[in-house]
């Protein structure tokens, strides 16, 4: 089975957990075939808004075999692997692999300083354990990882670490980085940047927290800019803008879980320690939600 090729619009999916921990399936697959109708391109459960570093093992698998089961091939399915050590997101990875994901996000959870040799080391050890291709995971907002443009330049010798998800926020950054890179690796935008402006660069899409929320939205931006009507484009961005920077502004999964409650998704509180929205973050939400006329599902 040939590997699939990774481009457009891929919700960072929401992780449904009830208040004893166990994953609420329904919900998370009535979410996954929601999305598909809309026309998503891919599905990423296990990224930052679906609160990886707060899942146990077992609710992490658990996650993504629904995942999987619900998008029944139609999409593509990338799924998050972080771990501080090598041996145990080789582990995971090689689970992922298993259960019948299309894809590896590879993240690198920090304590102590790594150096760069170390870091690579890493994201290697996980590409080389698996035969599906690896997308580099780089957050340095919420992660110590120096995956610096010289170790990243250095992995895509790898062959099968063949995509990089950048939310630095840094789009000069971002660009010197696809300088560097091309032909060798292909860059997904972030939340973080301006999606339109990312695929004006050569970017092949965006995985995404917002893109739970207003995935139609989020594909017809994906459209325009692939037809390069960058007017349009450019008027579909600015009105879309509105969600990126709420999610920003507020906690990243408590934000979008949000988000779907008001829009008729029973996706439960954040895990604990993380804390629900309340008063006027809601307020404010529930308000870009309607001027995108997003509270329709």
């Amino acid at each position: 089975m040939g590997a699939k090729e990774f481009a457009g619009v891929f919700p960072y999916l929401v992780s449904p957990v009830d208040s004893d921990g166990k994953v609420k399936e329904a919900v998370l697959k009535s979410l996954v075939d929601h999305l598909i109708k809309k026309g998503v391109h891919g599905l990423t459960p296990l990224g930052s808004t679906g609160e990886f570093a707060y899942l146990t093992w077992p609710q992490r698998q658990r996650v993504v075999e629904v995942v999987v089961e619900a998008a029944g091939g139609r999409v593509p399915v990338v799924a998050g692997v972080a771990h501080t050590s090598i041996p145990e997101a080789v582990r995971q990875a090689k689970e992922m692999e298993k259960i019948g994901v299309d894809g590896i996000l590879a993240i690198m959870d920090t304590y102590f300083p790594v150096p760069p040799d170390g870091v690579a080391a890493y994201f290697r050890g996980i590409a080389e354990a698996v035969s599906r291709p690896v997308v580099l995971y780089t957050n340095p907002t919420f992660s110590a990882t120096n995956l610096s443009p010289e170790v990243i330049e250095a992995l895509a010798a790898t062959p099968n670490i063949r995509y990089l998800k950048d939310a630095s926020a840094n789009t000069g950054n971002l660009l010197t980085l696809m300088n560097r890179l091309e032909g060798k690796m292909k860059i997904f935008s972030a939340s973080a940047h301006i999606p339109l402006a990312v695929m004006m660069f050569g970017g092949v899409g965006w995985m995404a927290g917002p893109s739970c929320v207003v995935p139609a939205e989020s594909v017809k931006l994906y459209e325009l800019a692939r037809e390069r009507r960058w007017e349009e484009a450019i008027i579909a961005q600015k009105r879309l803008w509105g969600i990126n920077w709420v999610f920003q502004k507020y906690a990243l999964a408590p934000c979008i879980k949000a988000c779907l409650e008001l829009q008729g998704f029973p996706v439960g509180a954040p895990i604990p320690p993380l804390q629900p929205l309340k008063g006027q973050a809601l307020k404010e939400i529930e308000e870009v939600l309607k001027s995108l006329g997003a509270l329709k599902v």
